[in-house]
This record gives C-alpha cells, structure tokens and sequence, in this order.
C-alpha cells in the first residue's frame, strides 16, 4: 500500500467511524482499542506490514481525537519547528535544516478544526476577528497561528517544539555553546544577582539559555516568570509562580498585557521576575522593576548585538512613555541592566554566545558604555561549513563588582 492509497484508505475509516460509532459517548482508550479492530478487519487480506498498520491506526485515531498528522510530526524528537503554510504546504526544522514534507492535511477545513482545538485547550479564541493569536500545545510547544484573511495563503501555524529534557549548562558546554570557565563565570552573576538581559536573533536559542541560566537560581528564593505564552522549564524551585499573557475576547475585552503581569508581579514579593521575552512597552516596567530592589531579574530580546539590544530597548521603552527624555531612558537602562549576553544562530545552524558585556554608566555625550568581556573568535579551522572557535576573555577588567562583593565572591573575573 503506497502513501496515497494509505491516505485514502484512512479518511475512508475516518468517515466510517464518525457515522456508525457514538464517539462522544466513547474514552480515549475505547476508541482506540476500536478503531485498532475496524483497522485489522478492513485491510484483511491486504498486504500491509505491521509499522504501516500501527502507523494507520494511530492515523485515524489522531483524525478523530487528535491533531492528525501534526501527532507523528511531533512525536519526532529531531524534529525542532514545524512551519505549516495553509493545508499542503508542510516544513520542519530538522537538525538545523530545513526541508517540505510530503504530507498535508486533508482540506483547509481540517486545518482549521486542528486549530481549533490547539486554541481550545489552552483557553484562547482565534477567528476572523482575532486572527492572530500566540498558545502552547500540552506539552508546553509555542504555537503561533495567523488565519484568513490575514493570510493569503490559508491558515498558518508555526510551532516551536518543547525539548522534553531541560535546557542546562552542562548541555550547552557539551554542544560547544559556551566554555565551562565562562559557565562558571555566569553562575557567580546569577547566584550574586546581577540583571541579564540574552539578546540574539530568530532561532539563535534565547529561551534555551534563559532555562539553562535559571537553574542556578538558589532554590529558596521565589521566582515570577512572566511570558505571552509559558515555556520556560524552571526546574528545582518550589516557591515558583508561572504567569501568562491573554488575548481579548471576540468583544474586545479582558485581554491581560505584558505591562499587566509585571506591574502585578511587583506586589508579589518576588525574590526575581523572569520575563521571557520584552518586546514593546513593558520594557519600562521591567527596567523599574530592575531599579527598584528586584536584583537578579533576567529577561531576553530580539537583537543583532549588545549595542543594538540597548537601542531596542530605548525604542521599546519610548512605547510606553512617549514623553521621556532620552537622557533619562538611558539613565534607566544603564542603571538597571548590568550584563547583555549575545547569541547568535550562524552560518552553520550552529548556536554559539558570541558576546558577554557589562553595562556601565553613561560618557560625557550621554551614551551608554559597553565593557566587552568574553567575545567570541572564530580561529583558522573555520569554514563556511562549519563554524570553529571560542569564546576568549577580553582584556578589559569587570568593573561592576560591587555585587560579587557583596555576595561574598572574591574570585576575580
């Protein structure tokens, strides 16, 4: 049985199974154990082998109770992000590359109620009128949806899977990510609670670090992670609150901000706030947030550099205080953000942190003083195949110090 005919003959089950069984009166687990039955009886005396047949039952299942084909495509750990461009357009991110799949869904209706159902169970709404809507699948994946007429092209999904093992230090050193000098260098400032902020690009593993970093959080402090919609893995800490963002309903109304979360998390006497991403005028918040006693908060943002991640910053936070000078922003973030550490996704898909920077005060001219620490070198192994080099200390001496002094840290760095 080649795949179209496997394909017909699913919907061909599918349609049975819909107008003869009481579905809604049926688990999990029933439905299952008949569809495996009716499966088994309809291709007697077909050839099939035994992983196509299980690879069918569990087809038709999923058609009927799950997300359809979307199941097999994430059930498959090598597979990172999965980019769905109407019902027939289907790409994956495997091992860093990227390439079509040679499936597709059904109809464009299928699509939908697949959508549907992602939406449903994490308590959002997405249709004509709100047709953008950022969720999470049950396992914590990030979901991004844009529908008709928004798109041109049909429903769009697009999917950052969700890595079942926490992201941790000792990972990123075993994938080359960062040496174990600086991941040391790193525990100091997070357990002397200095504020991080991680910029980089689309893809270049801001979330990953974020995670990793976290686990350094001493266990007894409580923590506030605020995102639009929740995946960080936080692991080892009881005393743990998970805030997410929501969108307005179909009327316009109880939509829950980014600004919202932060200004509320204030009055709940966390240790740290971690936001999982800044991205317009809550960025204000945050950096108050950083300068009024919440040391040790950290945070990421889409940027090309460090510098360029203080000029996003500038920008965002002018969204939420049109009015401030810009002396005074500057003033704020050069006060409240002490270390930008920068990611990068390069030529070879490889991750690599390619820069960790103080930041000090402001010149004589009003702009902020980067101090560079650790940059990273590409050495004479390097091609544009594959990405070779390491992330060396700069000659420059750490001048934030106070709050390793004052954590008792005596190690220079």
């Amino acid at each position: 049985m080649d795949f179209e005919q496997e394909q017909v003959f699913i919907r061909r089950i599918k349609s049975y199974i819909t107008e003869n069984l009481s579905l809604s009166k049926m688990d999990d687990a029933t439905l299952e154990e008949k569809v495996e039955e009716i499966v088994t009886e309809q291709l007697s005396g077909t050839y099939c082998t035994i992983d196509q047949r299980v690879s069918i039952v569990k087809q038709v299942y999923s058609a009927i109770r799950g997300f359809g084909i979307l199941d097999s495509i994430m059930s498959d750990d090598t597979i990172t992000e999965v980019m769905i461009n109407g019902p027939e357009n289907i790409f994956i991110e495997q091992n860093g590359v990227t390439k079509r799949l040679d499936k597709a869904f059904e109809s464009e209706r299928r699509l939908e109620d697949v959508i549907q159902r992602i939406v449903g169970m994490a308590g959002r709404e997405v249709n004509q009128a709100n047709p953008i809507v950022d969720t999470r699948l049950p396992d914590g994946s990030r979901v991004n949806v844009v529908l008709p007429p928004i798109s041109l092209i049909g429903p769009v999904v697009t999917i950052r899977k969700f890595s079942k093992d926490p992201m941790t230090i000792e990972k990123l050193i075993e994938y080359g990510s960062l040496p174990r000098s600086v991941a040391d260098f790193l525990e100091v400032l997070v357990k002397a609670k200095y504020n991080i902020f991680i910029a980089g690009g689309t893809g270049s593993g801001k979330t990953t670090f974020l995670n990793a970093l976290s686990n350094y959080i001493p266990k007894s402090e409580r923590i506030i992670t605020i995102e639009d919609s929740a995946e960080l893995q936080i692991e080892n800490v009881d005393n743990l609150v998970s805030l997410e963002t929501r969108n307005a309903n179909s009327a316009g109304a109880g939509s829950v901000t980014m600004r919202d979360l932060i200004k509320s998390s204030l009055r709940m006497r966390p240790d740290r706030i971690i936001v999982g991403e800044v991205r317009g005028a809550e960025a204000l918040d945050m950096l108050q947030a950083m300068n009024t006693g919440h040391d040790g908060s950290l945070s990421t943002g889409h940027a090309n550099s460090t510098a360029d991640m203080l000029s996003r910053l500038e920008t965002m936070v002018l969204q939420g205080a049109e009015g401030l000078p810009l002396a005074a922003i500057r003033q704020q973030i050069s006060s409240a953000v002490d270390v930008i550490i920068h990611l990068a996704r390069m030529r070879d898909h490889s991750r690599k942190t390619m820069e960790i920077t103080e930041v000090l005060g402001l010149d004589d001219r009003g702009r902020i003083i980067l101090n560079p620490l650790y940059q990273f070198v590409e050495d004479d192994s390097s091609t544009m195949e594959c990405v070779s080099g390491k992330l060396l200390r700069t000659k420059n001496e750490m001048k934030k110090t106070m709050k390793l002094l004052m954590a008792g840290e005596k190690r220079v760095f």
